[in-house]
């Protein structure tokens, strides 16, 4: 009898240890899937904003050239209206030019 019931506390104990030392992997297994989302969390996020700014660099530029298009048009509108001596032209222009870029 006291055989068996030192081969219960044995078999106790080993299966406490085995019940602990799981516990301690799933443990470090849930913390390397932690650190491991976080890096991919990180990287997206990384990515996103290279994205965002490539996305805004495209808009500006576009932009740009839209409000040059639509100065130069204006000019040539301005141009084409009044007929002036050239420097009187050229002066003019360039206020509008410069009232416009302001």
């Amino acid at each position: 009898m006291r055989d068996v019931i030192q081969k219960i506390v044995g078999t106790e104990n080993e299966a406490r240890l085995t019940v602990e030392a799981a516990r301690t992997e799933a443990d470090r297994i849930v913390s390397d899937a932690q650190k491991k989302g976080q890096e991919i969390v990180e990287r997206a996020r990384q990515e996103a904003f290279v994205e965002a700014q490539r996305i805004i660099e495209t808009a500006v530029g576009k932009a740009e050239h839209e409000k040059e298009s639509r100065l130069a048009a204006a000019v040539a509108k301005v141009e084409s209206r009044i007929q002036l001596e050239p420097a009187s032209r050229k002066s003019a222009i360039e206020e509008v030019v410069r009232c416009v870029c302001k």
